[in-house]
């Protein structure tokens, strides 16, 4: 079953319970993924759905800490609790030694020698971790290895 599909079984699922909250995510989700396809005029595949709630969370985190600093917690609490029902939908997050694993493996494939390679290394590690981890933190390993 591809994400898609999970996420419109989920959504039925959730009219029936009379879960309002996660429902309202789920169409979130599902407009978000709409509008992409319509903007691209493509059907997307899990790879791509799984970018647009990695968007998503990331947008959400933003607005976390933006409500927090100006005293929103009502705001905050509400970003929250969509992130959550979000990142059900995300695979497990890797461990950093797993993400290490496989920036070692990615250097090896390369022959990635040093900073100049880092957009090079990237460009193989971004599909491959893609929804598993943050590419921020994995940006910042890459580029803590390749400098010695």
């Amino acid at each position: 079953m591809t994400l898609k599909q999970q996420l419109t079984e989920d959504m039925k699922a959730a009219m029936k319970s009379g879960e309002k909250e996660r429902l309202g995510v789920i169409r979130l989700i599902n407009a978000a993924i709409k509008q992409r396809e319509v903007d691209e005029r493509v059907e997307l595949g899990d790879a791509a759905v799984l970018a647009v709630l990695e968007k998503m969370v990331k947008q959400r985190r933003d607005s976390v800490s933006q409500y927090e600093a100006a005293d929103r917690e009502d705001l905050a609490a509400i970003e929250r609790a969509e992130i959550v029902v979000i990142e059900a939908y995300l695979p497990a997050k890797l461990g950093e030694a797993e993400i290490l694993a496989a920036i070692d493996a990615a250097i090896a494939d390369t022959g990635a020698s040093g900073p100049a390679d880092m957009g090079r290394l990237m460009g193989v590690l971004k599909p491959k971790l893609a929804g598993q981890a943050d590419m921020g933190q994995v940006s910042a390993l890459v580029r803590k290895k390749l400098a010695g």
